[in-house]
Order: C-alpha cells, then sequence, then structure tokens
C-alpha cells in the first residue's frame, strides 16, 4: 500500500502514513506525540487542509491536519451538535410519540419543548430522559453519517416522523446527502459529530419555565465545571415573543421562509416584519415618556451588529413625536487615542473593552450636559486613530432627552458619576426568531457575524477573512463585557428580522468564497457558506430605507 505524506500542525511534524488510514488511527497510533500537546479533553476533530473533518475521514493524499479538542471553536460546535443529537434520541427511545424541539440558544445552553409525550408530569419526563441520556453516554456508542440518495433519506425522516426537517429536505436540489446516525436513529446535523457518545461527559437535562426544558452546557474550557445557570427572565420573554410572532406568522424554519419566498411574497414579508419592528420602537418610546419627569438619558446597548445605531436614531423619531429634544451620542467617538488603548496577550488593540473609552472624559461631559452647559463634542477619527474636534456642540435643554447608543451603555462604570434615575436602559440584540428545523437552531452570533461581514465588507473595507479573524476576541469581550448587564435593561428590542438570512445570503456568499484555503478561517467561511445554501436568497430592493439592515447593506436614509 502506497504512503503518503501528512503534516500534522500541532506538532509541525511530517509523518508517513498509508493510504486510507482514518484520522482516529493517526491519533491511536502516535497519540504519545500529541499527548505532549496542551490537549486536556478528547480530541474531537481535525481541520483537514482547513475544512472541518469527523476522525472517521480517510486519507487519500498529502493533507495538513490540525487535532482539536473542545476548546477549539469547532470542537464546540460539534460537541454541541452531538449532545443534542443523543437528546433527540435519549427523547425517541423514552417516548416514541413525543417531538423535540431545539428553539433556541439560552444561558450557554438551549431551550427546548417536548410535545405529544404521553408523560404529563414534565419533572417525571425530564428525569426519565436525563437517565437515557446518562446510558447513551456510558455505552459510548459511535456516531456516524453516510452519504444516501436524498429520496431514501426523505423517506428515512418521513418514517421517523420529524416535519420541519422533511420539509427541508424536500425543498433541495441534489442527489445525495449527508446523513447522520446514533444506533439507528437517524438526523441530519448541521456540523460535523464528535466520535462517539462517550465524549459527551459534561451536560445537563432539566425542567425551564412554563412549560420548557434547558439542555446545559458545560464551560468548553473546564468541562469538569458546570457553569452556574444565571437568571435571565427579559432575555427568556423576548425569546419567547418573537418565537410566536414567527408561529403566528408560520415561518418558524427555514423551509417556511424559502416557501414564502418561492410563492413571491418577499415584499409582503418584509413590510410585516418591519411594521413589528416600527410598532416596538413606539412601544418603548411610550414607556420612557410614561417616566418623564425623572429620565434624561437613554442608555442603548447591545453586542456587536446588533443594530444600535439605526435603533437609537429610529427610537429618537418615536421620542420627538412624543416632544422631547433628543440629543444623540455615540460612545464610539468616546475612544482614547491608539497609544493608550488596552491590548489583548496577543498584541492586538482591545477594542471591546470599556477600558478602551476616556470614561473620566465621557462623565465629565454628562454632568455638564445635565447642568446645562454648553459641550464641544469629539468624533473619534479611525483612520487617524484618534479623537478630533470639528466644532460639534451639544447642549441640553429643559425638554432635552440624551440617546447614547453603545456596546458598553449599561455597564454601570460607564455612566458611574450620573445618577440612575436619571437613565433609562435599553438592550439591544439580533435574536435570531428562526430554525433550521426541529432540532438545529440558528445561533444568534451567527446572525450578527454575517452582519457584520456584510457591512465590514461594505464600510470598513475589511473581507470577510480578517472579520471572521476577529470575531471570536468580539465574542470573548461579549461574554464579558456586555452579557453580564443585559438583564439590567428595562427593556429588550430583538433586532432580528424574520427575511434577514435572505438578504444576507445576497451579500455574504460572494465574500465567504474569496476567503482563500491556506487559513484557518476558511472551515468557518465554508460552514457559513454551507448554512446559507439553505436559504432561498431576497431581493434588498424590497428593504425599506430606515431598515436595521441598511446599517449593514447601505442605502439607509438615516444619518451615521
Amino acid at each position: 500500500m502506497n504512503n503518503i505524506e501528512i503534516i500534522i500542525e500541532n506538532t509541525n511534524e511530517r509523518r508517513l502514513v498509508p493510504q486510507n488510514t482514518t484520522l482516529a488511527e493517526v491519533v491511536q497510533e502516535y497519540y504519545s506525540d500529541l499527548g505532549r500537546l496542551p490537549l486536556e479533553n478528547p480530541i474531537l476533530g481535525a481541520l483537514v487542509n482547513n475544512k472541518v473533518e469527523n476522525l472517521r475521514y480517510r486519507l487519500f493524499s498529502p493533507k495538513t491536519i490540525y487535532f482539536f479538542d473542545v476548546k477549539h471553536t469547532q470542537g464546540w460546535r460539534m460537541y454541541q451538535s452531538s449532545l443534542i443529537l443523543m437528546l433527540y434520541k435519549a427523547v425517541k427511545d423514552t417516548y416514541p410519540s413525543a417531538r423535540l424541539a431545539v428553539k433556541h440558544s439560552l444561558n450557554g445552553g438551549f431551550y427546548c419543548t417536548i410535545d405529544e409525550a404521553p408523560e404529563a408530569d414534565r419533572f417525571k419526563l425530564a428525569f426519565a430522559v436525563r437517565n437515557r441520556m446518562i446510558e447513551l453516554q456510558k455505552l459510548d456508542l459511535p456516531f456516524t453519517s453516510r452519504p444516501m440518495l436524498l429520496t431514501e433519506a426523505i423517506e428515512a425522516i418521513r418514517d421517523q416522523g420529524i416535519p420541519e426537517t422533511l420539509k427541508l429536505l424536500e425543498q433541495l436540489n441534489q442527489l445525495y446527502i449527508n446523513m447522520d446516525f446514533l444506533d439507528g436513529t437517524i438526523h441530519k446535523m448541521n456540523s460535523k459529530l464528535v466520535p462517539s457518545t462517550g465524549c459527551l461527559r459534561a451536560w445537563d437535562f432539566r425542567t425551564y419555565g412554563d412549560d420548557g426544558y434547558l439542555l446545559q452546557m458545560p464551560d468548553p474550557q473546564h468541562l469538569d465545571k458546570m457553569p452556574l445557570l444565571p437568571d435571565t427572565p427579559k432575555l427568556f420573554s423576548i425569546f419567547q415573543e418573537h418565537q410566536r410572532w414567527a408561529s403566528l406568522l408560520h415561518i418558524p424554519t427555514i423551509a417556511d421562509l424559502n416557501r414564502i419566498v418561492r410563492m413571491k411574497g418577499s415584499s409582503t414579508l418584509v413590510l410585516v416584519a418591519e411594521a413589528l419592528h416600527e410598532k416596538k420602537y413606539a412601544a418603548i418610546a411610550d414607556m420612557i415618556y410614561q417616566r418623564r419627569n425623572e429620565v434624561r438619558m437613554v442608555l442603548l446597548a447591545g453586542p456587536s451588529s446588533s443594530g444600535k445605531t439605526t435603533s437609537c436614531r429610529r427610537l429618537s423619531v418615536q421620542l420627538s413625536i412624543l416632544g422631547f429634544d433628543v440629543k444623540q451620542m455615540s460612545l464610539d467617538d468616546y475612544f482614547m487615542d491608539r497609544a493608550r488603548t488596552p491590548k489583548l496577550p496577543n498584541g492586538e488593540y482591545d477594542f471591546e473593552s470599556i477600558y478602551a473609552l476616556d470614561l473620566p472624559l465621557l462623565n465629565d461631559h454628562l454632568q455638564r450636559l445635565f447642568q446645562g452647559e454648553e459641550v464641544d463634542m469629539p468624533t473619534f477619527d479611525f483612520l487617524k486613530g484618534e479623537p478630533v474636534y470639528n466644532g460639534k456642540k451639544m447642549q441640553m435643554q429643559k425638554n432635552s432627552i440624551l440617546v447614547v447608543e453603545g456596546i458598553h451603555a449599561l455597564n454601570p462604570q460607564l455612566t458611574a458619576q450620573i445618577p440612575d434615575e436619571l437613565k433609562f436602559k435599553v438592550y439591544v440584540s439580533a435574536l435570531t426568531q428562526i430554525a433550521i428545523d426541529d432540532i438545529n437552531s440558528i445561533r444568534s452570533s451567527e446572525n450578527r457575524m454575517l452582519r457584520r461581514i456584510v457591512r465590514d465588507n461594505n464600510f470598513r473595507g475589511w473581507d470577510a477573512y480578517n472579520t471572521i479573524h476577529r470575531w471570536d476576541a468580539v465574542r470573548k469581550g461579549e461574554e464579558e463585557h456586555i452579557f453580564p448587564y443585559q438583564e439590567q435593561a428595562d427593556v429588550m428590542f430583538n433586532s432580528a428580522l424574520l427575511y434577514e438570512l435572505g438578504v444576507l445570503r445576497v451579500y455574504a456568499e460572494p465574500q465567504l468564497k474569496k476567503v482563500p484555503m491556506n487559513c484557518e478561517e476558511y472551515a468557518e467561511a465554508q460552514r457559513l457558506l454551507n448554512f446559507l445554501e439553505l436559504v432561498e436568497p431576497i431581493d434588498s430592493k424590497y428593504v425599506p430605507n430606515n431598515s436595521i439592515m441598511r446599517e449593514f447593506l447601505g442605502g439607509s436614509i438615516l444619518k451615521y
């Protein structure tokens, strides 16, 4: 048998292995060498020529290989998808007539519902499913996948009673499709899977809310520790509200969205989605008006690409209708000059940190504004990396209200010198409302990353490679500086639009295809491309010129 050369990038070693060798065999044969790596957990998969592959992948030609565990972004995604499939099998094994639906991410895990189960007691149901999951994990059953004729896959999914996945498969235009299996149970997961159930050693399953369940995930950096479950009733409530919207409009999944697009219903869908946004802005403005005798400033925060700037502008319009003299302030204008900007351990600037802002200057300006003084306002020049003063001034009147937007607006340190009774807090995020199918949800962070890829290309001169390269740092900054304060908001606003994935596909797809194969970011680009291929494109001509989407696409009548 011929040997081929592989390069194990973890150790920068070259080895000769027989053709048809699996990645699992490479790991097993050279484990003593791989053991020198800082991999505290089982190896779950690998980047093979920068494409994500499971350990069953066979080598027939020279490859570069980077093995990863659960701490790697791709390994963590494999862990989550595999755990969801194990949950699905546990539900089917325990209650064959029941229907599991993974609705959305929540508190580091996934909120689920289980319908048509004969067990009326949710606690007993959760206990039984959890025990079956423990059994499956101890059996160390292999996850497998294999290509099937699409027609055969459709029949198998129909026989197993998975209607949402069935609708999606019936829309595909291909001959074969890779399907996933766990001990005879079939499904189609939106990610590669780990080698076996034995790898899924940390998780929990419990009741949550009035009628749902939570599949709780561990901390990928410390699998031996389950994180404390935060209390996030406001976030959960806004998820539930928008899930109801999606159901009322009969588009809970991508297949339903595609059906509307193919029936020439894009324009109507856009109008309805935008009307829902406008109704919410008006409702928030009414809430602020009810506290008009005390509130002097609106703090509007949210993670990257949540649509904060457009929300600031459109909320300001609604406040103006109610008689407020609205002033607007962007925290981006209070960035410190590059010489004083904090840095990450790798030497890159940490723009996500609150300490990248000039907090003393900001609080000084706020205090002077509320005292009625006229203030010279800075404008940050991102090309020069420093604030400039170009004559822009601001002064508050008796009926003035200041709307401040930025990722750190809800952090108490930001406005520490301003009394709390003067503040009204708004949290904005794109909390994706539709799912791929019954158990493959679309994470909100993926929605926002697609928005950012489009915006960075249109307005910042960054390609998709650079956006993806920075995304882990952005997400880490959100976890540290934004999410801990979201429940302090007086109100939450979901900026996701039911139609936006179809529009984003048109803009993001060409950029993702440009990500070169010779970089690690290629794996993420290919994953996003595979996902977007499931979505019917929607022409941006239907998108109004004051829509949040215009913040990313361009063509807005709002001044940014």
